[in-house]
């Protein structure tokens, strides 16, 4: 037994839905593997979520899965997002056993990790300013991506300006933010102080925040954030680089 949804624009897609699983499986094009398994398929992102718990099988009869979340946000996200095709989970026994999530192929050239990390990159104050733009316009637009983390933020350059898209997108908010919540979803960035002040100056700027609060107050979450995790390795016997 299977239940699935098409975006009606890509209704030509279906008898490729209805056969993911044999697809999925025969793909040889794995570009992320780890909870869950994403492949690139005739330019199409398909998403495999990982096979729930007993537990979560039970969750999944009452809520709707990562896979359902995923599309149904993104058609929410709209242009923030890549475009959604469809979604189907198939059940054993009324149970979820497995789900997939696809997308449309966005041929993007970085993600904000690049520029994050490397100090050299090529016109990195310009793109944390434009960064920093893309994510006023996603909280005015009252979404709030409860993980938005480097991985999940890519990036393509045409000429002399730059596309963002935002990906996993299975756990979101959509609602009016309010100041705390758009300067706390910076934290998970992980980034370095001065190029986190240089995003939130630009962001202030755009949300007529007063700057040397913003600022402060992006800082205080950020480092909070990061005392937590490096917390947690320490707990864990992991070493932590400072």
């Amino acid at each position: 037994m299977y239940k699935y949804k098409l975006n009606d624009k890509f209704l030509i897609l279906k008898d490729f839905l209805l056969n993911i699983r044999e697809i999925f499986k025969n793909s040889t094009n794995s570009i992320h593997k780890a909870r869950n398994e994403i492949k690139v398929v005739d330019d199409l992102v398909i998403k495999s979520f990982k096979k729930p718990s007993l537990l979560k099988k039970l969750i999944y009869k009452f809520l709707p899965s990562k896979a359902k979340r995923s599309y149904e946000y993104s058609l929410n996200l709209k242009e923030f997002a890549p475009t959604p095709i469809g979604y189907i989970e198939f059940y054993k026994v009324g149970f979820l056993e497995d789900s997939y999530f696809i997308s449309e192929k966005f041929e993007y050239d970085f993600t904000i990790r690049e520029p994050l990390l490397d100090e050299s990159f090529p016109d990195k104050e310009n793109i944390f300013k434009k960064f920093a733009l893309f994510t006023f316009k996603l909280h005015s637009n009252g979404i709030l991506h409860k993980d938005y983390s480097p991985g999940n933020i890519l990036i393509k350059k045409e000429k002399d300006e730059y596309i963002f898209k935002v990906v996993d997108v299975n756990r979101m908010e959509f609602r009016e933010l309010n100041k705390q919540d758009r300067l706390k979803n910076f934290d998970k960035l992980w980034a370095k102080d001065k190029d986190l002040v240089i995003m939130i100056k630009e962001y202030a700027k755009l949300a007529k925040y007063d700057e040397k609060e913003a600022v402060e107050d992006a800082l205080y979450y950020s480092k909070k954030l990061k005392d937590f995790k490096n917390m947690k390795k320490r707990l864990k016997g992991i070493p932590v680089v400072d």
